[in-house]
């Protein structure tokens, strides 16, 4: 993720933080920049984001992204309509523990298709652009495939509906939808992508709201990008309220829909040491609140070391024997550029093609989280759809 300095309450720990900072510039995940007032983001998110919504008819009319579907939830609130709260430091209290989830099955979501949203930026580049040479390559390697749904901005009113609309549309074509929840406080320590809720309290109940959208049917669950790995800024007493807050997320959201899995941050082979980001997977309670973990979201290494990486992570972590890894494939066909090139980096391809089908022990799925042409910031504006990046990804 891009570096960020964080607000610091003394001088001393400005100063001592910012140089931890800079030392996980090359390591951490890259985020877009969260486009609040939507809602909702593209499949992005570096070393992001998208909403979708069944194709109507006749087609939809374009509209700047990202897109928010039609929600059935309530109306917004006045607060939720403008851009997402400041993130604060301020800890909620833990609620009463929920009731046990009810008894699932350990094994991966069932072996279908992925769903892939009929709209996003790269869909609307695609459908704007009918005469451009590049159009072919990025419609068939990149719009074709299925790819992450994220849901960034604290909006309690409107979350269960906007879920609603693509579980339901997922459900329809019998395919599985990957949702990405992305609105803890204090999100990026402060960085590209900050924002969402404004304290944990608010967090646990828009989760259970985005819970309600999920339906029966089969899903994933990708649990808050980097709220685990990148959780340095926090104090201690703050992230442990964080992990206590992400338990209960998983356990609310396995709970609402036995057939969803739920991933937690499990960062990347490139950043901590399998043992030490077991401990904090451990400290979340990812063993018994989630089905397993997520790695190298928006990130660029490669998927033999992201293989071996989270089955160390796993077998350090313990638990169930079902616990599986779902590894982020959009942009490492060529593996990680130089240290500290996280930014756009020239040089990148695409991986994998998104699939269930891994043939690989404890790997449910391969998965574009980050929807290849999306800017880190760097070629374009953070988030941004750019059809040179895109290109280059393509054909790299």
């Amino acid at each position: 993720m891009p570096g960020t300095r964080v607000r610091r309450r003394t001088a001393h720990r400005e100063r001592r933080r910012a140089a931890r900072r800079n030392a996980l510039l090359a390591v951490a995940s890259a985020v877009v920049a969260i486009g609040a007032t939507a809602g909702l983001i593209h499949a992005g998110h570096q070393d992001g984001r998208d909403t979708a919504r069944p194709e109507p008819t006749p087609p939809p009319v374009l509209q700047p992204l990202p897109a928010v579907p039609a929600p059935t939830a309530p109306a917004p609130s006045a607060s939720s309509a403008g851009p997402a709260p400041a993130p604060s430091r301020t800890t909620a209290r833990p609620s009463a523990a929920p009731k046990p989830p009810p008894a699932r099955s350990t094994a991966p979501a069932p072996r279908s298709s992925l769903f892939r949203h009929p709209r996003s930026q790269v869909l609307d580049w695609v459908r704007a652009n009918p005469d451009d040479p590049r159009r072919p390559v990025i419609e068939s390697r990149i719009a074709a495939q299925p790819a992450a749904v994220w849901f960034a901005a604290h909006n309690p009113g409107e979350i269960a509906g906007q879920v609603r609309e693509v579980t339901r549309g997922a459900a329809a074509g019998g395919r599985i939808p990957v949702l990405v929840p992305y609105a803890i406080p204090d999100r990026d320590c402060g960085g590209a992508s900050q924002g969402g809720a404004p304290d944990l309290a608010a967090y646990d109940a828009w989760i259970g709201k985005f819970a309600q959208g999920l339906g029966s049917g089969a899903a994933i669950v990708i649990l808050e990008p980097d709220a685990i790995a990148l959780s340095d800024c926090l104090t201690a007493p703050e992230r442990a309220a964080r992990f206590a807050s992400l338990a209960r997320a998983g356990r609310t959201l396995r709970t609402a829909n036995p057939q969803a899995r739920v991933y937690f941050d499990g960062g990347h082979s490139g950043w901590h040491t399998p043992a030490e980001q077991a401990a904090a997977l451990r400290a979340a309670k990812a063993a018994t609140s989630g089905d397993g973990i997520f790695t190298n979201v928006s990130n660029f290494h490669r998927t033999a070391d992201e293989t071996a990486y989270a089955r160390r992570v796993l077998a350090a972590l313990g638990g169930p024997g079902g616990l599986g890894a779902v590894i982020d494939t959009s942009r490492n066909g060529n593996g990680a550029p130089a240290a500290g090139q996280w930014c756009d980096p020239a040089g990148r391809a695409l991986g994998r093609t998104p699939t269930t089908r891994t043939g690989e022990a404890r790997i449910d799925a391969y998965l574009w989280v980050k929807l290849p042409g999306e800017s880190d910031g760097c070629s374009a504006a953070a988030g941004s759809f750019t059809p040179e990046y895109a290109y280059s990804l393509a054909t790299g």
